[in-house]
């Protein structure tokens, strides 16, 4: 399983709006000139941030895109589930029911659902504000 460009861009754009506070909205070119993204790219990933209610959206001037809810309470599974989807590690996982006909004798199955289930537990373990926690500096000075 590979998280592609938009989960990994997704995750940084909501860091940074987060990092910027709930004061205001905090318009795409700020972020795409701080995260080193193209406008044109972010205009891919932000819909389905709002789509899924992770960012909220302000029109006109002073327009740009804010957290509706606390970083506390976003999790890094929803970012990347709105952007990728499911986080499936295997084609046959990707529906409500797994209607591969080799599903009763597969005996790879059972590893791969307990894969699915540590990935998607791993990532709604982890919040935006844990990782806000876990900056750059902090990790120097936890090595020294």
């Amino acid at each position: 399983m590979k998280i592609s460009t938009k989960g990994r861009y997704a995750l940084r754009v909501m860091l940074d709006i987060a990092t910027q506070g709930t004061d205001r909205s905090i318009p795409l070119k700020e972020i795409a000139a701080r995260q080193g993204i193209t406008v044109k790219y972010l205009e891919q990933i932000v819909p389905a941030l709002c789509r899924a209610g992770l960012l909220a959206a302000t029109r006109g001037a002073g327009g740009g895109y804010r957290l509706p809810v606390r970083p506390e309470d976003c999790r890094v599974g929803e970012i990347l589930r709105a952007v990728e989807g499911p986080l499936v590690p295997v084609a046959c996982l990707d529906c409500a029911e797994n209607s591969c006909p080799r599903r009763s004798e597969c005996l790879s199955l059972p590893f791969w659902e307990g894969f699915y289930e540590v990935i998607n537990r791993y990532a709604d373990s982890v919040t935006l504000a844990m990782l806000l926690r876990n900056t750059p500096q902090q990790n120097r000075e936890l090595s020294d």
